[in-house]
């Protein structure tokens, strides 16, 4: 029974020579070589007439896990190589992995995880030795540019180095048993014929070990795990690019520069480092970027100088870029040339040299054979683009008035959200506080489409489920990050897909419960609050799901207010807006939601009245009060007796009333209650006018209120948190304009200095029309004509008014002093 193990380097061209030269030698009965075993039945897709460079699609999704993998295949792959030449010669080619969705897997983005990346001890023992900057160099110094004589002991003892006598853990434990019963059985079934087993090269040593100890029964091919009840998933074929399998890339368990390695799988070492050279500079020259002849000369010298020196028979990758880059880079380097380590390109690289790993990356893109099996989303996707007339490239202005336009922008959003490329939204509404009813879309082809599509098809067989899934998916990873959630909800109505599952509808409320910050809290529920109150475009008025958001968002916003602590922290817009939109659902919602109102008003009572709580959260939770409750109904009073007129005083008193005192009269006439100290002022706030008036149902005296709060360090800042809550109440009210019109002229100098800023602030919270009405009302409390808009357009800048006013008070001091003043 002899079976044949080689180990390999995945997308390694030195690799699938080997195996290639093996398989056309031994001629096997059975080629198995690592990948899902679950993907046997369609192993002749493979075979279809495909243009490389494609992968093997997994997703995985049930209630707990969500998992993705690709196994990508290039021409100098050794698992390709396995797979043609072992159709060539006859032999029965099997996959002989776990499935690529099995828990094994959990973590792993992509299948071939490199082994020599987790040991990292090892490797950088070798390099020490052999005097090279990473594992990419050390591979090329080893294999790539080394001799073909003795390949496949090198090999092995490259990896049982690498394997040593680590534990390889549970996952590649499980692997790796599983692959031993696929060879067990392999081996048995070849009788006396050969069996050759192609694997990454970490797991050879363990695979050897288990067929030498003969411990694994090999009566019986193995079973191929199936996936739980509930669970969705499969594998297909996808279109992969170059970009995508370099290291340089990101892509972590290949090799950088695929396009080199494309052509040195064709050409040969000498072809390849030509090539290169001339990829290079073909690629700065239509950049405008200065190559001469002379440059290319010195780039050619340099790297056969370098191959001498560093032992190869031939310029290798390193060695001609280390040319070029001495060559046609004149400047010191701001960082390391990116070969010289393992990773992605690094930001702030030289523009020549980011144009040199774009040239060795290469431009190829895979193609599927027409008749490729695909999943149902990408025969969905393109019946409903055709429907919509969106299938070609356009550019689209929709006017989401218009139902037509709705039905399209609704398909657009729903591929927008699964990430399929070619599909642009230039413009839009983006959160729906906006007032945009149009938008505008690019749509333009693009070569990765097809496998974008592919692989969205794990969400779902319709766009509008796996749209849907993912929508549900993003709200998951959202966790308590509600400024994601908002947009997550908001991209949901722009798809028409607000019917979510009750799974999600907790997640969502959760993460809304548990939100730490008040300020994006807030923006969360003044979204969707709009969008459920004027969502008829989109379909989300009265929306249950939204609904459910906005009670958890306004209980979680009182809780967090309460807790907030700081007597002289500065406004902050992010609090004070959450409680305007706590207070805005409260008027607009508090029946259909269900809302407690008067649990509300008690916790804006308890935040109004405690000193320890920031100013502007004072002012706001009374403006919360003001805004929300009743209107007085005070109990007519009983008609006057003869005695009763006869022992009245014979004085006039300014009503007390707030309808009575909105008279021309009254607005010159301010009651000014006599409050001895601002510390009285916290019992004001709190003072019902309305005899026997609960704290949370009362009518609230706002004149009394703002003499208590006016300290000239805090004034603006308690007046921001109040106008921003109850701006409106404010204009009804001409008095509390009056009062503060006194209490800011009776400011000295210095102390509208502090104040000023924090004024400027909060008097922002109204519209121009509406500084405009409060200007016009001073003007008349004086008896000054004039307009209002001219009064807030004229005059100095009150900086420079505030910095007059304190020299003048200097002068009068010295003139005091010296004994001048008059």
């Amino acid at each position: 029974m002899p079976v044949t193990f080689i180990g390999v380097r995945h997308h390694s061209p030195a690799c699938a020579r080997l195996v290639a030269e093996t398989i056309d030698e031994l001629r096997p009965a059975y080629v198995l070589i690592e990948g899902p075993a679950d993907f046997n039945p369609r192993l002749d897709e493979l075979t279809l007439g495909h243009r490389l460079p494609i992968a093997i699609f997994s997703s995985y999704r049930d209630a707990e896990r969500r998992h993705a993998s690709w196994a990508p295949m290039c021409d100098y792959s050794p698992e390709w190589t396995a797979l043609t030449h072992a159709r060539a010669v006859g032999a029965v080619p099997r996959f002989i992995d776990l499935p690529a969705w099995h828990p094994a897997f959990a973590g792993l983005a992509n299948r071939y995880a490199d082994a020599e990346l987790r040991y990292a001890d090892v490797m950088t023992r070798l390099c020490r030795s052999f005097e090279v900057d990473n594992v990419d160099v050390l591979w090329d110094h080893l294999f790539e540019n080394a001799s073909t004589d003795g390949l496949a002991t090198r090999l092995d003892t490259y990896f049982d180095l690498v394997r040593g006598d680590a534990d390889p853990g549970d996952s590649d434990s499980a692997r790796e048993s599983y692959m031993s019963t696929w060879v067990a059985a392999a081996a048995a079934a070849a009788g006396d014929a050969p069996v050759v087993v192609v694997t990454g090269g970490f797991h050879r040593p363990a695979l050897v070990a288990a067929h030498t100890a003969g411990t694994v029964p090999g009566d019986d091919w193995p079973a191929v795990p199936h996936m739980p009840d509930g669970a969705i998933g499969g594998s297909f074929l996808v279109p992969y690019s170059f970009r995508r399998l370099d290291a340089f890339d990101g892509y972590q368990s290949g090799m950088p520069s695929p396009g080199y390695y494309q052509e040195l799988w064709e050409s040969g070492r000498q072809g390849a480092a030509r090539h290169l050279v001339e990829a290079v500079a073909t690629r700065l020259r239509r950049r405008k970027q200065p190559v001469s002849t002379a440059h290319l000369i010195a780039a050619h010298a340099t790297a056969q100088g370098l191959a001498i020196v560093r032992g190869h028979p031939s310029p290798g990758r390193t060695d001609v870029l280390d040319g070029l880059a001495s060559a046609l880079v004149n400047e010191a380097l701001d960082v390391p040339l990116p070969w010289s380590s393992r990773g992605m390109l690094g930001a702030g690289s030289h523009p020549v040299v980011v144009e040199m790993v774009a040239a060795l990356s290469g431009t190829r893109v895979g193609r599927l054979h027409p008749t490729t099996p695909a999943p149902p989303l990408v025969h969905d996707l393109d019946s409903e683009l055709e429907r919509s007339g969106l299938d070609g490239t356009a550019d689209l202005d929709l006017d989401l008035t218009r139902a037509e336009d709705r039905v399209r922008s609704r398909v657009l959003h729903r591929v927008r959200v699964l990430g399929v490329p070619g599909f642009r939204r230039d413009s839009g509404p983006a959160t729906g506080l906006e007032p945009v009813l149009r938008e505008h879309w690019t749509l333009r082809p693009s070569t990765d489409r097809l496998s974008a599509v592919i692989e969205a098809g794990a969400y779902g067989a319709t766009l509008a489920d796996a749209a849907a899934a993912a929508l549900a998916d993003r709200a998951a990873q959202a966790g308590r990050d509600v400024d994601a959630l908002a947009t997550v909800l908001f991209d949901a109505a722009l798809a028409d897909l607000t019917d979510i599952s009750q799974r999600t509808l907790t997640d969502i409320e959760s993460s809304v419960g548990s939100a730490p910050d008040l300020g994006p809290l807030g923006r969360t529920l003044a979204i969707v609050l709009t969008m459920w109150r004027y969502g008829h475009l989109f379909g989300t008025a009265r929306s249950a799901t939204l609904g459910a958001v906005i009670a958890a968002a306004v209980r979680r916003i009182l809780w967090l207010a309460e807790g907030i602590r700081g007597g002289d922290a500065p406004a902050d817009p992010g609090r004070i807006a959450a409680l305007a939109a706590t207070r805005d659902a409260l008027h607009h919602a508090e029946q259909q939601l269900t809302l407690n109102r008067d649990a509300a008003l008690e916790v804006a009572a308890r935040l109004a009245t405690d000193p320890d709580v920031p100013p502007d959260l004072r002012g706001a939770a009374f403006g919360f009060r003001w805004s929300l409750s009743p209107p007085p109904t005070p109990t007519p009073p009983a008609p006057p007796t003869t005695s009763d007129l006869l022992s009245a005083p014979q004085t006039s008193a300014v009503p007390s009333t707030p309808a009575a005192r909105d008279t021309p009269a009254a607005r010159d006439t301010p009651a000014a209650p006599d409050l001895p100290s601002t510390v009285d002022a916290f019992a004001a706030l709190d003072a019902p006018t309305v005899p026997g008036a609960g704290r949370a149902a009362g009518v609230l005296d706002p004149v009394r209120a703002v003499r208590g709060a006016f300290v000239p360090r805090s004034a603006g800042d308690w007046l921001a948190g109040l106008f921003a809550l109850a701006r409106e109440e404010v204009l009804e009210h001409p008095e509390v304009v009056a009062l503060l019109d006194e209490l800011m002229s009776g400011l000295s100098a210095d102390d509208f200095l502090v104040a000023l800023p924090a004024l400027r602030q909060a008097f922002e919270y109204f519209p121009p029309r509406e500084r405009e009405t409060i200007a016009e009302r001073l003007l008349a409390r004086r008896g000054l004509g004039g307009s209002g808009r001219r009064l807030l357009r004229g005059g100095l800048d009150p900086a420079v008014v505030a910095a007059g006013m304190a020299l003048d008070d200097l002068v009068d001091a010295v003139l005091r002093r010296e004994g001048l003043a008059s």
